[in-house]
């Protein structure tokens, strides 16, 4: 009876939330939906603890998504998407948790939880990296071309993104610690170490392997199918391989390096 009102009342806490997020803009309808399952299979695996690790990922990236918003407007016209979530973005970002936590449900062990953890770590740095790296002085650096790029180009680095990256994967690594002490400091190494090589990956996938097309009027290089009313023309890339693409693989890539740690 005791699980059973602590399941009611998790799912009214996460649709709260969910419901919060849409009115604020942070998430669109599918979104909202998207992350309402995802907070359903965390809460039936890790509970509150587990909500809250999630949230604070959420939450942080919300904010640094608004955070000198206006500063970060050309790099929208790069981006395939805005900062409203849709369910492909919580999919991306929230998925491989996700698949871990059904890992725990069926056979309940301690590394579910770090893989779980390292999955947000990883999603977290990705989001940090990249709200925070566009607010740079200058231009990123493309590990694929060797060349200065306008900021926002995927598969593009700097100091202050790779810092950003590190600092966002340390952040879910303390909160994962305070509210799960039992998996000791040992691990709190290791989510952030595989937090931080997600996002490494992420950007290594972003430069070879995720589709970028080039308006045909301004010439401009972007995610977007459509630019300036006309259709782009694809230059580089999959083009099954999408920003949520590689979003979903490197968290998951994070996840499995601890587990190849652990075992």
């Amino acid at each position: 009876m005791i699980v059973v009102i602590e399941v009611i009342l998790l799912s009214i806490f996460i649709f709260i939330i969910c419901t919060a997020g849409i009115k604020t803009k942070s998430l669109s309808y599918s979104g909202g939906a998207a992350a309402f399952i995802c907070g359903e299979i965390i809460a039936v695996s890790f509970g509150l603890r587990g909500l809250l690790i999630l949230g604070a990922f959420f939450l942080s990236s919300s904010l640094l998504s608004r955070f000198k918003a206006s500063e970060k407007s050309q790099v929208e016209e790069i981006a395939a998407k805005g900062s409203r979530r849709d369910w492909q973005q919580v999919a991306a970002n929230g998925g491989p948790a996700a698949i871990f936590c059904m890992a725990n449900i069926a056979e309940p062990q301690e590394v579910w939880l770090i893989c779980f953890c390292a999955c947000l770590a990883a999603a977290n740095a990705d989001t940090w990296a990249s709200e925070l790296g566009v607010l740079s002085r200058g231009k990123p650096y493309s590990i694929r071309s060797f060349r200065f790029v306008q900021k926002g180009t995927s598969g593009a680095v700097s100091m202050l993104g790779t810092l950003a990256a590190l600092a966002g994967a340390a952040f879910i690594a303390v909160i994962s610690l305070v509210l799960f002490w039992g998996i000791g400091a040992y691990a709190l190494i290791w989510i952030t170490l595989s937090g931080f090589l997600g996002s490494v990956a992420d950007t290594v996938f972003g430069a070879f392997l995720q589709v970028e097309y080039q308006c045909r009027k301004c010439k401009l290089k972007t995610e977007k199918t459509i630019h300036c009313s006309r259709t782009t023309q694809k230059v580089k890339g999959w083009k099954f391989v999408t920003n949520e693409t590689v979003n979903f693989i490197s968290p998951l890539l994070a996840g499995l390096l601890i587990l190849f740690i652990y075992f």
